[in-house]
């Protein structure tokens, strides 16, 4: 049992050797320590030619025929790029092709592979149609604009998708047909889609560094964390960090009890503080476990490679790893109700998990309606408790 655990765990650690793809495709032939990799954008007019508003802009259609894809029943304008000229209207054939087939559906981001004549070649590409707001007293038109950002691969990109979907709605209010923001506002914005919506785990990793497990326990244990004497980038960062690390949402919590997060509360009151006014941060009132802190060479692996994409999966790796803990705690929760022998089992994974005492947190959040589970929770606690303070020898 305990070695298929093991065996278990040092797999999901592993990433980084067995996803050596990250590094070829994500990086796309630019050296590993590298930390920008070549990212374009586009941004086109989706214009509706069965819609009134379609006749009003005929003309300022013309003025941009070279850069116009024309179908039965919409036009497809470019707006700006960063792609090299011979690679644009490929790409635009290419979103064409799916507007044709219905494949962009509104505020939904769609990610797939495409072969442009860019260093790369095959990139990742990120497409999302953003619909015209219309007033009340207008129907329907069907325009809008079509967002495309592109780098790295079509596997990195989808461990992204929320946050590019996040990022492009915050474009929707500074658009419109004329573009006459453009310079100002729209293309700083479009440029920056890399380094605002990927960039943002590696920059926290790259700062707290070995420090990274005081984070991925105050995620597991649904602690605040407090940033001191920083910039708001960096406070954002380590926010969006901690939420993509926690399990809130995934633990099934008894609707009829308090929720999880007050839960947690109840036993750790104290927030993590990171003061940033040192170099490197220096942390307070930190708590950390094996469980977190067997992650960190893993981390900083993935921060020395410059590679965000293999760094989110391995923080992905890292909370599938607490689920499946959890999943395993429950089940011999489950069995301990009717044998003395798996109650034992179950403290003894318990004790070489290292992440002991957040499982029986999520447990008893979820068990909360249970008295049996309940009182096997609390024999495990009284475990746990007698281990931690016994001899290291006996141990």
């Amino acid at each position: 049992m305990f070695t298929s655990q093991t065996s278990s765990f040092q797999d999901s650690i592993d990433v980084e050797e067995k996803d050596t793809d990250y590094d070829n495709e994500e990086i796309g032939g630019i050296s590993p320590r590298i930390q920008q990799i070549n990212c374009y954008y586009s941004i086109y007019f989706y214009q509706s030619t069965r819609s009134e508003a379609a006749e009003d802009s005929v003309a300022w259609s013309q003025r941009r025929a070279d850069s116009t894809t024309c179908h039965d029943d919409f036009s497809l304008t470019l707006l700006d790029s960063s792609l090299p000229p011979e690679a644009e209207p490929q790409l635009r054939c290419y979103i064409s092709r799916r507007l044709s087939k219905g494949a962009l559906l509104g505020g939904m981001g769609n990610i797939a592979t495409v072969e442009l004549s860019i260093p790369e070649q095959s990139v990742g590409c990120y497409c999302c149609l953003l619909e015209q707001e219309s007033s009340p007293d207008q129907s329907e038109d069907g325009n809008g604009w079509v967002v495309c950002f592109l780098g790295g691969s079509e596997k990195g990109l989808n461990l992204f998708r929320l946050d590019l979907d996040k990022y492009v709605q915050g474009l929707q209010n500074s658009l419109s047909p004329e573009m006459e923001n453009l310079e100002s506002e729209v293309r700083p914005y479009l440029s920056r889609w890399y380094e605002e919506s990927v960039m943002h785990i590696h920059r926290v990793v790259q700062l707290v560094q070995g420090d990274v497990c005081f984070l991925l326990h105050a995620a597991l244990s649904h602690i605040l964390v407090v940033v001191d004497d920083s910039d708001e980038r960096t406070k954002t960062d380590v926010a969006r960090f901690i939420k993509a690390a926690s399990l809130q949402g995934l633990v099934q919590e008894d609707p009829t009890t308090a929720t999880l997060s007050k839960a947690m509360s109840e036993e750790a009151p104290t927030d993590l503080v990171i003061d940033c006014s040192t170099s490197p941060p220096t942390f307070s009132n930190t708590v950390s476990n094996r469980f977190c802190e067997d992650w960190i060479q893993a981390f900083l692996n993935g921060s020395e490679r410059c590679n965000p994409f293999l760094l989110r999966q391995i923080l992905e790796n890292f909370k599938l790893k607490a689920i499946q803990d959890m999943n395993n705690l429950k089940r011999f929760i489950r069995q301990a109700e009717m044998s003395h022998y798996a109650l034992f089992r179950c403290g003894q994974f318990l004790r070489g998990c290292g992440n002991g005492e957040i499982l029986l947190q999520n447990a008893r959040a979820e068990h909360s309606g249970l008295p049996e589970a309940c009182g096997i929770i609390r024999v495990l606690e009284e475990f746990l408790s007698e281990q931690a303070m016994a001899p290291a020898e006996v141990r």
